[in-house]
């Protein structure tokens, strides 16, 4: 009796409920209006793309109702499992003859009913696996250079292995996030500063060493100028973003989408949308983002506050992940930075990541839950604070 007292005083994050369904209902919506073109002449079939990202948002959300049944505790036991099938996952798909290549990249596993991107899932692998060191380390990464440095190596070999395929743009955000938890940790800023110094002139000479990022780092300063080649992807799309003006051309209506706009309903969605839903319909779509993100900060730091770090770190690294994904993608879109592959989180086409964001939110609303209900096991990492603890 008691126990079910406790959860019916238990309710849901409506606000953060209200964000992501929002923005799935927005994908699907966004995708069938930007695909429907291209759908009909390649394939025959106008809604082939919707219906596939429809079954991905459905298994999604199977995904998401599953991590949501599951102790936040249990993840803690798996957090190193979790980062050598991570790294396992990123070596297979670099075997001649394993990994699938598309676009001169080499990032799929073709199972026949589907292809894997591992990378994907490596994003939300790490943040679990980070979460959980810094809770044993937390001590330490205050003091201690070595510890501070020894996940780095790791992570460093793992954005190796994601360039390799090549993913400039995955290995930029798990940089991003995983610098974040770092800093969120508490370690030394003199420390947090040299490292981003180092990082930077890496990623500088990585961008630099092959052509076709050169050609991307100059093309975006002046899209014009080569409107035709380098910076045609670009222009179109901002044209699209030009004809949407206030209030848009309205749902549907978009013209780059008709085989001006190259990757329209994946990479591009986000112009697409602009065009026809006009700058108020932009800023809306973002400002859902800036909810997502916002209550899912505040769902870690209520984590916090009852000292379940491991909790709060994944919240807090799933809020930051899916920020800086979206503003790089929006970034991409609008112009402000050089073309990547990357989805705009719940609304680009693609079954992998819509299929990952969905399990991701499946941790928000589960420590939400846990935030709000009162057990005794859920504080089991209450007396970890500080101290170096083996999982």
């Amino acid at each position: 009796m008691k126990n079910s007292k406790i959860i019916q005083k238990a309710k849901v994050d409506y606000w953060l409920l209200v964000a992501v369904a929002s923005l799935l209902l927005l994908g699907l919506t966004m995708v069938t209006s930007a695909s429907i073109g291209i759908a009909e002449k390649s394939l025959g079939k106008p809604f082939y793309y919707s219906f596939h990202q429809a079954v991905y948002a459905l298994f999604g959300i199977i995904g998401a109702f599953i991590v949501y049944s599951i102790p936040i505790k249990i993840w803690f036991r798996f957090a190193v499992p979790i980062l050598i099938a991570c790294i396992l996952s990123l070596i297979v798909v670099l075997i001649p003859g394993v990994g699938k290549e598309v676009n001169g990249s080499i990032r799929w596993i073709n199972l026949g009913f589907v292809s894997i991107q591992f990378s994907e899932f490596v994003k939300l692998g790490i943040i679990v696996y980070f979460s959980s060191y810094i809770v044993r380390y937390q001590a330490d990464l205050r003091h201690k250079v070595s510890t501070f440095i020894r996940p780095l190596i790791l992570i460093g070999f793992i954005c190796g292995l994601l360039i390799l395929e090549p993913d400039f743009g995955t290995s930029v955000v798990i940089l991003a996030t995983v610098f974040s938890l770092l800093f969120l940790a508490g370690v030394p800023l003199w420390q947090f500063f040299i490292l981003m110094l180092i990082v930077g002139t890496m990623l500088g000479l990585i961008a630099v060493a092959a052509p076709y990022r050169i050609e991307r780092l100059t093309s975006f300063l002046d899209p014009w100028s080569n409107q035709f080649d380098s910076g045609y992807q670009l222009t179109q799309a901002l044209i699209a973003f030009g004809r949407g003006e206030w209030f848009g051309i309205g749902l549907g209506g978009s013209i780059q989408k008709l085989f001006y706009l190259p990757e329209a309903h994946t990479d591009f969605v986000f112009a697409v949308l602009a065009e026809e839903l006009g700058l108020v319909g932009a800023v809306g779509t973002l400002s859902l983002y800036v909810l997502l993100v916002y209550r899912g900060m505040i769902v870690g730091l209520q984590a916090e506050k009852r000292e379940d770090r491991f909790a709060a770190f994944i919240c807090y690294g799933i809020s930051l992940w899916v920020g800086l994904q979206t503003l790089i993608n929006v970034g991409v879109n609008t112009g402000m930075l050089p073309t990547k592959g990357l989805t705009l989180p719940f609304i680009s086409y693609g079954g992998n990541s819509l299929f990952v964001m969905c399990v991701a939110m499946g941790f928000l609303f589960r420590t939400d839950f846990e935030n709000r209900v009162t057990h005794k096991g859920y504080s089991f990492l209450a007396n970890m604070n500080g101290k170096r603890v083996q999982a």
